[in-house]
């Protein structure tokens, strides 16, 4: 069911400032840029292996990773990314063992990928995305 650790999702007030720590203290690069309207969020990807680092900072302040970060105080940790095959088929699966979902459909997500996310209530208490990116290969790589 579960291919890969596609990313690690980090809730951020600066993204530029994320940036640079992860630069200065691991040597990571940034992979990819993208703002998402509809999720009230830039984010930047950082290569790790054949995972991301993903920062995501909100542009306003209903968004849920602004929701996430006041009730939270502050940053960290916001959710893990897994890579699968078929979001719909997976998200179908887990919905039939009783997993809580946030997302009760697959949608578009970051990248362009397919995703839907999982409650932290259903999750051992993490906040899980679940990814289908037809363009990974396992590699740290985003093929335009």
């Amino acid at each position: 069911m579960l291919k890969r650790l596609d990313h690690v999702g980090y809730a951020v007030p600066d993204l530029e400032e994320a940036i640079r720590y992860h630069a200065d203290l691991y040597g990571a690069e940034v992979s990819h840029r993208e703002e998402l309207p509809d999720d009230g969020v830039r984010e930047a990807l950082l290569a790790v292996g054949e995972s991301f680092i993903q920062l995501l900072e909100p542009t306003r302040e209903d968004s849920p990773v602004a929701r996430w970060m006041a009730r939270n105080g502050g940053p960290g940790v916001h959710h893990v990314g897994y890579g699968v095959e078929d979001v719909a088929s997976t998200l179908a699966d887990l919905k039939e063992h009783g997993v809580r979902v946030v997302d009760e459909h697959p949608r578009t997500g970051s990248r362009g990928c397919t995703v839907a996310f999982l409650h932290p209530k259903g999750a051992m208490g993490v906040l899980i995305e679940l990814v289908e990116d037809p363009r990974r290969d396992g590699l740290a790589t985003l093929d335009s």
